[in-house]
C-alpha cells in the first residue's frame, strides 16, 4: 500500500500494512527548508517544496497542510500580526460588543490573498503526489474559535456567560459558518483528499461540556456534514483534554478526530473504535520536540499497543511540531509505524 492507501483505509476503518503517519508538521517543515515563516506563508510554490522535502526526507504517508490559525480571522477583519520566523496570530479583537455582529459585511474569504495562497499550495501539492500521499486540506479555525478571535477570547468568554446575549452569539456563530463553508468548499475545488478545521477554544479545557453543546457542537457536526456533501472525508481538531466531550466529538459524524496527548488514549480507542479514527496523540513538545528518540518509540509503540485491535489510527502528534523537533525523533516516530 502506498500512503494515500493507507490513510484512505485507516478513516474507514478497513486493514492496513502499517499504521500510517500524517504529520502536523508545518512549522518544522518549513525551518528544514531552509524558509522564514514569512517566507513561508507567502509563496504556494515555497509552501509545497517544503512539503515535498518533508515527504521526501521522512516518508510519512499524508500531509497535513496547514499555514496558521489566523488566516480566516484575517480575511473577517481581525488585526493580525505576522512576524518573520514565527506563524501569523491574531492581535486584537474585530467587534468591541457582540451586537456589532449585525454590522459586519457578509464574509467573502475568496477575497483574502492568505486563503488563495493556502488553497494553490494545496492544488501543487495534489498535482504532485495525487494518488501516492494522502493530501489532507486544512481549513484553519471552526466557527466557535473563529468566532473567539472576531470577539476576543476574554470578550467571547464573559459574553456566553450571560443568557441575554445567546441570540447575538449565535449570529456570529452563524456568521462564522458561513465563513468556514466558504473555506471548505474552495479547499475542495483543490483536489485535496480530506477537508479539516481546528476547534481549539472548544475544548473542554477552556469551555465545559454543557457550553461546548450548547454553542460549539452543532457547528462542528455541521461542517462534517457540509464537508460530506462535497464528497471527502472530514477531521476536527480539539485541543487540551477532550475526555468529557469525546462521545459528542464522535456524535459529530467527522471520520476523524485529532487529539492532544492530554486526552487519555484508552479512553479515546473505546469512544472512537469502530465509530471514527484517531489523528494523534503525542505529545508535540514534552515528546517530540523535548524528548529522545527512543521516548518517542516508547510513547508510540504504547499507542499502537491500545489500537493493535483496530486500524482506525493515523499516527501524529496531538497539535502542531515545534520547529525545533528533532529529525531523530521524527524518523523514531515513522520508524515504530513502519514496525522497524
Amino acid at each position: 500500500m502506498n500512503g494515500y492507501q493507507r490513510i484512505t483505509a485507516a478513516l474507514k476503518g478497513e486493514p492496513v500494512d502499517r499504521t500510517p503517519v500524517m504529520l502536523h508538521n508545518f512549522m518544522m517543515a518549513a525551518r528544514e527548508a531552509g524558509l522564514s515563516m514569512r517566507e513561508f506563508r507567502s509563496d504556494p510554490r515555497e509552501i509545497a517544496r517544503a512539503f515535498t522535502e518533508s515527504v521526501e526526507r521522512y516518508g510519512q504517508d499524508g500531509i497535513m497542510v496547514d499555514i496558521d490559525t489566523a488566516t480566516l480571522a484575517a480575511a473577517l477583519g481581525v488585526p493580525v500580526a505576522y512576524p518573520d520566523d514565527e506563524p501569523a496570530v491574531c492581535r486584537g479583537a474585530r467587534l468591541s460588543t457582540l451586537a456589532e455582529v449585525d454590522e459586519l459585511p457578509p464574509p467573502d474569504v475568496a477575497r483574502h490573498e492568505g486563503v488563495q495562497v493556502w488553497l494553490e499550495a494545496v492544488r501543487i501539492l495534489k498535482r504532485h503526489f495525487d494518488g501516492e500521499v494522502f493530501i489532507r486540506g486544512n481549513c484553519d479555525q471552526a466557527p466557535f474559535s473563529l468566532a473567539s478571535h472576531l470577539r476576543g477570547a476574554e470578550g467571547w468568554m464573559l459574553d456566553l456567560m450571560e443568557p441575554d446575549y445567546a441570540p447575538a452569539a449565535f449570529r456570529l456563530l452563524d456568521y462564522c459558518y458561513e465563513a468556514g463553508t466558504q473555506f471548505l468548499r474552495l479547499m475542495a475545488s483543490t483536489g485535496c483528499d480530506m477537508l479539516s478545521n481546528g476547534d481549539s477554544s472548544a475544548g473542554a479545557s477552556l469551555i465545559s461540556p454543557r457550553m461546548h453543546r450548547k454553542f460549539a457542537h452543532s457547528y462542528e457536526t455541521r461542517l462534517a456534514s457540509f464537508a460530506h456533501e462535497l464528497g471527502l472525508p472530514y477531521a476536527q481538531h480539539v485541543c487540551g483534554n477532550a475526555r468529557p466531550i469525546l462521545a459528542d466529538l464522535v456524535a459529530t459524524g467527522a471520520d476523524a478526530i485529532e487529539l492532544d496527548f492530554k486526552t487519555d488514549s484508552q479512553r479515546v480507542h473505546d469512544a472512537l473504535k469502530d465509530r471514527a479514527t484517531l489523528i494523534g496523540n503525542i505529545d508535540p513538545t514534552g515528546v517530540m520536540a523535548q524528548g529522545t528518540p527512543e521516548l518517542v518509540e516508547s510513547k508510540c509503540r504504547e499507542l499502537l499497543s491500545i489500537f493493535s485491535d483496530t486500524p482506525r489510527l493515523i499516527l501524529n502528534a496531538g497539535c502542531a511540531l515545534p520547529a525545533t523537533t528533532p529529525p531523530g525523533n521524527l524518523q523514531a516516530m515513522i520508524r515504530t509505524a513502519h514496525g522497524c
